[in-house]
């Protein structure tokens, strides 16, 4: 196979595209496809300041090393969630990008600043752990980059990512959600704006584009996803693509451009009132009852800091 652009032997294949690629053009090819989803959606500028959420995968790393190379002033945050020698190895990952690179990496540690760790969290609050993970996340990301002053953050959800919830959110028609999905959520009074640069990506692509580029990352799943229902929705999604490339694709991109317009215009255009958190001073919604509104994430540091605190480890590593 030829590369498509050059006609140099291509070393990547991209069937939705029908097109194979060598590394320099599948470099160009990755670059064109996150400025046109940076562009097309209107996420950021440059003259934003950017806040990139590392885990020390393919995506967040990827994604943070094509914003430099676009010329986005980028930092990034990684958050230590103690979900044991994973943790331990996302976190060296994720700090070995930036010390190589000279870039700048807040490291906040859930268990040492908040005092719970995911599993811990997850099981006091009788949550599912990716349930838990995921607020916290949304949580200290945000509180990263309102307190530091930026104006963007950044996520590392690919095609795959958004492809599989919108499948799951429409076989369920959860249609709260399903209106909310989108590439960009604009910025509140208390929230700073998200956007996923990676949404005309794929994860294999990803994945080729950080071995082409020498990043390394960390390749095992998090131990706590099995299960995940999310999965099960990529795997069929997979096999779709896999019939017929380009799949995932017409399914994500085509609801953005013709559908998620039309729902949103039916939609109501005022959600919830948010009010401050009388924890933590962070937005929440106002309780109905007329009680102390209390956000979601101090719920969840209460129930776990009151049941069993979480255990200390010495490990040799970066306290993830």
């Amino acid at each position: 196979m030829k590369c498509r652009r050059c006609r140099q032997p291509a070393v990547v294949e991209v069937r939705r595209h029908n097109a194979g690629f060598c590394a320099a053009c599948f470099d160009h090819h990755i670059k064109g496809q996150v400025e046109r989803a940076i562009h097309d959606f209107q996420m950021m500028a440059h003259d934003d300041r950017v806040l990139v959420a590392v885990s020390g995968g393919k995506d967040s790393l990827g994604l943070w090393d094509l914003l430099g190379k676009l010329g986005y002033d980028a930092d990034g945050v990684y958050l230590g969630l103690g979900i044991g020698e994973y943790s331990d190895e996302s976190g060296q990952m994720a700090h070995a990008f930036a010390d190589a690179r000279g870039l700048t990496l807040h490291h906040i540690d859930v268990r040492e600043q908040h005092g719970f760790d995911i599993p811990t969290g997850a099981a006091a609050a009788r949550r599912a752990p990716c349930a838990a993970c995921g607020l916290s996340k949304r949580y200290l990301v945000n509180k990263v980059a309102v307190e530091s002053g930026y104006s963007v953050v950044a996520t590392g959800h690919n095609l795959d990512d958004e492809a599989a919830v919108l499948f799951g959110n429409v076989l369920h028609w959860d249609v709260e959600y399903i209106l909310r999905q989108g590439p960009v959520l604009p910025a509140e009074p208390g929230f700073v704006k998200k956007v996923k640069p990676l949404v005309r990506v794929g994860e294999r692509e990803m994945a080729a584009y950080c071995v082409l580029r020498g990043i390394d990352y960390i390749v095992e799943e998090c131990p706590m996803v099995e299960g995940n229902t999310g999965l099960r929705y990529k795997d069929t999604l997979n096999a779709l693509e896999n019939a017929s490339p380009g799949t995932k694709a017409a399914f994500y991109l085509g609801f953005l451009d013709r559908a998620a317009p039309v729902l949103r215009a039916g939609a109501a255009s005022e959600g919830p009132g948010l009010v401050p958190c009388s924890e933590c001073g962070y937005p929440t919604v106002a309780p109905a009852d007329g009680a102390a509104p209390v956000c979601a994430f101090c719920r969840l540091q209460t129930r776990a800091t009151t049941a069993v605190p979480a255990p200390r480890r010495r490990t040799g590593g970066l306290g993830a």
